[in-house]
């Protein structure tokens, strides 16, 4: 049997199919923005081909399909999701756009607010208000609440935000909300707060629940359309959606809870990082994932990602779960231009899958990362995708003709430039993430992944004064792979917000096993499987006013109270994140979370290769290493466990091109993955 990971990105969508034994068949097409179902089946066409099967057969082989989709994303990003409405507590409408009374940049005088996603006219207060404590002040008032629902219905708006105060107590009023919208609007996607985010915080609930609103309507449909095409097409297995934490959902959660969704793709790469610390024996790993829009950049700190919850993305607040991941406007169609002062700027405006590189061939005239690339040598022009592709070196050449002349130099020098402003981009986004938090980076290997990495990656390496790089034998598609080995997650939360020592033990833990029996039995609506929970807490001292996510993995649950557990392993981790713990005062809980995981079976590692002599070069070619310099070209699915590879040399596959600069060698694992010393 068969298991399927495929990841959708802005220009290529990636496909992998792993069999029983760990062997991986991979494929990459090109994205359709259009309708991004249509690139996921012609990339199973193409898995089919590979595999030397017919569709059905392909599709009737496989038991499971986990995909990672940007559909999310770029409605929230572009702004080109639904016409939302919002029904909020009398006097409460524009919490919204007054935010936490701060700009992302608070510094920046010039910095205009984020556009909002709900137009003032279509943010309606309603008559109602909940007390902090969850008793009832004002009770819903049925004719504001008619008169509210029927303007919005009037303005056609596509879906309806809930966000009451403090409904995180006690969710009637929304419920009620619900139900009425139900019978007034019943094609309207709805979105409660105490469904999406039942804590604390009024800024964080109602910014992620209008996310929520705001995004559901396109993924929703998106998702149907896919799930119709496969069943079409003769599927008849699950098929999952990777979230923001790195978790794996069905169709019909993913849709509800849309905004789980938005870091879909990126979540896909860094789950595969995960499996990857397994296989190497090393727990510090930096992926560095760069595709052709972006680069994507996290840190695996002892073999696990960070969590974070309350980031930011395109200007609003998502205050789901989340992995730690930081996203560059840098990747293989990454932009070159000129500004004002005749300074070389790379990105963030990508070329995207239309039109593409100039030497796509389809009508894009813009100097890209891989238009410079294509000029250095780095690329063979009747190699790309395995010879799928033909790359037009012309028109790649012409591209860069226009930015040499605009900066006054020849077009080796304009590529070069294009090059290393793009590696200097990159490793300042790696700095971003370590560095800036206290972390060395030179304790850290480099996991390169995404068809563009491995021409960058050694020199961002270098930059770092990071001495070890690894390239899977799938890094072009890495993110799919990845996905397989992920588990279902289904995330609860609670505010309880306390002082700890006033809080009853005995309540906490009634807490944590109400919260996973929630979880769990929406876990067992799709899966009969072995089931495990992950607890933690957010926790803070008293004067403070942010809190600190506390794991409490490894708390005896059983002792009759957990709380003074709970209250060391919190000083313990504020004393890890910033050096000091203040033990003789108080710590105030403030979020429970249980996040409820369903254990698929793994996806096997990649089977050891017999051995076998060293491959030979299959050629030679060309390459501008601050000169013109004639190197060996591998073929990546040949080489030998245990050859070793100095550069400069060139290891190619199909679909990814590994550049070896002076100095680096690269050593063959038993899996076929490159270790390179730089």
């Amino acid at each position: 049997m068969l298991k399927i990971g495929i990841d959708v990105g802005g220009t290529f969508t990636d496909l992998v199919a792993v069999d029983d034994t760990g062997r991986a068949t991979l494929a990459k097409v090109a994205s359709t923005p259009d309708d991004p179902s249509i690139g996921v089946m012609a990339g199973l066409d193409r898995l089919a081909d590979l595999l030397d099967l017919a569709p059905p057969a392909l599709l009737a082989q496989t038991e499971r399909i986990v995909h990672g989709t940007t559909v999310a994303t770029n409605a929230l990003l572009e702004h080109k999701g639904a016409r939302v409405g919002l029904l909020t507590t009398e006097g409460h409408r524009d919490v919204i756009e007054m935010r936490e009374g701060l700009k992302d940049d608070r510094y920046n005088l010039r910095m205009p607010p984020p556009e909002q996603l709900v137009p003032r006219a279509l943010r309606l207060g309603v008559t109602e208000r909940m007390r902090a404590d969850g008793t009832i002040e004002t009770p819903l008032d049925r004719t504001s609440l008619a008169t509210s629902i029927e303007a919005l219905k009037r303005a056609g708006v596509e879906a309806v935000a809930v966000c009451y105060l403090h409904a995180y107590r006690d969710p009637r009023h929304e419920r009620d909300t619900a139900a009425a919208l139900a019978e007034a609007m019943p094609d309207a996607y709805v979105s409660l707060s105490s469904d999406v985010l039942p804590q604390i915080k009024e800024f964080d609930r109602v910014s992620t629940t209008v996310v929520n609103a705001y995004v559901g309507p396109a993924l929703s449909r998106y998702l149907r359309r896919l799930e119709q095409r496969l069943v079409e097409a003769g599927y008849r297995g699950p098929i999952l959606i990777i979230q923001s934490h790195g978790g794996v959902a069905p169709i019909a959660e993913s849709a509800r809870l849309a905004a789980g969704g938005v870091l879909s793709g990126p979540a896909g790469g860094v789950a595969g990082s995960r499996y990857a610390t397994r296989l190497l024996g090393s727990g510090n790993l930096i992926p560095f994932d760069m595709g052709g829009t972006s680069t994507d950049i996290c840190l695996i700190v002892d073999g696990e990602p960070a969590l974070v919850s309350g980031r930011g993305i395109g200007g609003h607040r998502l205050a789901l779960n989340s992995l730690d991941i930081v996203s560059l406007g840098a990747g293989g169609g990454s932009i070159g231009r000129v500004d004002a002062g005749g300074i070389l700027h790379v990105g963030p405006q990508s070329a995207g899958a239309v039109p593409g590189p100039a030497c796509y061939g389809r009508g894009g005239t813009d100097p890209t990362v891989t238009d410079a690339n294509l000029v250095l040598g780095y690329l063979d022009p009747a190699h790309f995708l395995g010879g799928a592709a033909r790359l037009d070196a012309a028109a790649a050449e012409a591209a860069l003709d226009r930015l040499a002349t605009r900066l006054k130099v020849d077009r080796t020098a304009a590529a070069e430039g294009v090059h290393r402003v793009v590696n200097t981009n990159m490793a300042e986004g790696i700095r971003l993430v370590s560095v800036r938090r206290g972390v060395d980076p030179r304790r850290f290997a480099l996991l390169s992944f995404g068809g563009a990495a491995g021409l960058h990656v050694t020199d961002v390496a270098r930059q770092l004064d990071l001495t070890r790089v690894v390239v899977p034998r799938v890094a072009a598609v890495l993110s799919a792979w990845g996905m397989l080995a992920t588990d279902l997650r289904f995330e609860v939360s609670r505010t309880h917000i306390g002082d700890t020592t006033r809080l009853d033990g005995a309540g906490i833990k009634r807490l944590f096993a109400e919260m996973e029996q929630e979880g769990l039995a929406r876990l067992r609506a799709s899966f009969d499987g072995p089931v495990r929970v992950h607890r933690s807490v957010e926790m803070r001292y008293g004067e403070q006013i942010f809190e600190i996510t506390v794991p409490l993995d490894g708390i005896d649950w059983d002792a009759e109270d957990p709380l003074p557990q709970i209250v060391e392993r919190f000083h313990n981790r504020h004393e890890e994140l910033y050096t000091y713990a203040l033990r003789d005062q108080g710590a105030v809980l403030v979020n429970a979370r249980a996040a409820v995981i369903g254990v698929l079976p793994g996806v096997p590692s990649e089977p050891v290769r017999a051995a076998q002599a060293d491959a030979a070069p299959r050629g030679e070619r060309r390459v501008w290493l601050r000169e013109w310099t004639t190197v060996p070209v591998f073929e990546f699915d040949e080489i030998a466990p245990g050859q070793a590879i100095a550069g400069p040399a060139i290891v190619e596959s199909a679909m990814t091109t590994v550049l070896l600069r002076p100095g680096n060698r690269a050593t063959v694992t038993p899996n076929g993955w490159l270790d390179i010393s730089v």
